[in-house]
């Protein structure tokens, strides 16, 4: 019996201005049609497995819901973090969650993060069948990756000798090395028992449980209390914030997989790639014959080995090499493709400065849609809204502003104050400050209106909720 456990907590900042802390790089479709987190479940066998558990930061909640929805999915339950503490605090939850349960007790976990590309499922298959007959004796199994040049961006782990297993591939684990320089990890691959650590593992959840209350007790201890102190919220899972606060921020790999004596690592050649900043992007993106990767609305002229990607402009590049151009509404990189591991310190400038391009893109998700601010100035700010049919937004009131609604697409249910209507394209209607209002879009096809606020304070946070089906607070 093996249950899937997707770890979908990150916030790929190293992919900005693409990925962003409301949008991070698993949801967004970077190589195929599908997001790298749709991808991460529909690569899993068909048959054989337990209903997935997926733990995610609260704040996109509804964002994974919607992505297990869109691709007629089977439900998962959805586990969401208070807080981010590292991936043993999460691995651990879902360790417990099955181990409750009779029916699940002696399951094994596949535990998989959803940000990863992978080109040959079946090879991955392969390994898991392996991997999973070592579980079941008991052995915490990591998937190391057979590397293909000397990478510096990745953590290796160091093979022993063989197991017995002449059918099945499994070696001892004889250690984990940081990431290294270049001329280090070249000797790792000289060394040829050396494998990139992928961050993927397969184990029995009382195993994994056992060896966490040998090495790392406290993880056990809060990570239980923030599981039987959770409460349930609609189709998620929420964790006490309390006492998940209290575990210690720590990977799986410090928690038990530098200590335990029961690690084994299944070789994995699958053409896998953790994206991990935009030169993984682009060596996994298709390119012209001077090596260029581009989406959008591009022009190059004498342009070699660069990525260029366009969301609203024309973008065009004479003359130069190795530089990445990414274009969004709202923010431009240009940088030295080679030195994309640089963007993190660009984020980490942005979060001291309070910047909110950090945070959410111009086009903002919420569970009913979306919207977008289209103009902002002292004392107004216009907005384009859209709403999925049959969803709502909550029933509200707002202390500063007034707004008014017109209806472009689709038709609108509204209640403002005690009146209820049905607006369609091209009426309107006006809320005036301090009148309970909710829109609804009670159709087949998506609602967009634009909104028009003014006031002397038009920030988000000036929201007075009564009722809201996605029990907001």
């Amino acid at each position: 019996m093996l249950i899937p456990v997707i770890l979908s907590g990150g916030s790929g900042t190293r992919l900005w201005p693409l990925s962003r802390e409301g949008m991070p790089k698993q949801f967004l479709s970077l190589l195929e049609e599908h997001s790298l987190f749709q991808e991460t479940l529909l690569r899993l066998p068909l048959s054989g497995l337990e209903t997935p558990i997926v733990i995610a930061n609260q704040g996109h909640r509804f964002r994974v819901a919607e992505q297990i929805h869109a691709m007629n999915l089977p439900q998962s339950k959805i586990i969401l973090e208070p807080s981010g503490r590292n991936t043993a605090p999460a691995i651990v939850v879902a360790a417990l969650i099955a181990a409750s349960n009779p029916q699940t007790k002696e399951a094994s976990l596949l535990i998989l993060p959803s940000d990863h590309h992978i080109q040959d499922t079946q090879a991955l298959r392969h390994a898991m069948a392996h991997a999973s007959r070592h579980a079941e004796e008991g052995k915490v199994v990591t998937f190391g990756i057979v590397p293909t040049h000397p990478a510096t961006g990745y953590g290796y782990i160091q093979a022993g000798e063989a197991l017995s297993h002449e059918a099945e591939k499994g070696l001892k684990v004889q250690g984990f090395k940081e990431k290294p320089d270049e001329a280090t990890a070249q000797q790792f691959i000289d060394a040829g028992n050396y494998f990139w650590n992928s961050g993927m593992f397969l184990v029995k959840a009382t195993t994994l449980l056992e060896e966490v209350e040998r090495y790392c007790p406290e993880v056990l201890k809060y990570a239980r209390q923030a599981l039987l102190q959770g409460c349930k919220d609609l189709d998620f899972i929420r964790l006490d914030a309390e006492n998940f606060a209290k575990c210690p921020s720590i990977s799986i790999d410090y928690a038990i997989m530098e200590k335990t004596h029961k690690a084994v690592v299944v070789p994995l050649d699958a053409g896998w790639s953790d994206v991990g900043n935009w030169g993984a992007l682009w060596e996994l993106s298709p390119q012209d014959e001077q090596g260029n990767a581009t989406k959008g609305d591009v022009i190059l002229h004498n342009v070699k080995d660069a990525m260029v990607l366009s969301q609203t402009a024309l973008v065009t590049l004479c003359d130069v090499e190795h530089i990445l151009v990414v274009q969004t509404k709202d923010a431009v990189l240009v940088a030295d493709r080679r030195k994309a591991e640089s963007v993190k310190h660009l984020v980490d400038a942005l979060k001291a400065q309070h910047r909110n391009e950090r945070l959410e893109h111009v086009q903002v998700f919420r569970p009913w849609g979306s919207y977008e601010t289209i103009v902002e100035a002292a004392g107004f700010k216009a907005k384009r809204i859209i709403v999925n049919p049959q969803q709502k937004l909550s029933l509200q009131m707002h202390h500063h502003r007034a707004e008014h609604w017109v209806v472009v697409k689709g038709t609108a249910l509204v209640t403002n104050g005690d009146k209820e209507f049905l607006l369609s394209q091209d009426e309107s209607t006006y809320i005036p400050i301090g009148t309970k209002h909710r829109l609804e879009n009670p159709g087949k096809i998506p609602l967009e209106i634009i909104e028009v606020q003014s006031g002397s304070y038009l920030e988000e946070d000036d929201i007075v909720r009564f009722e809201d089906m996605y029990q907001r607070a």
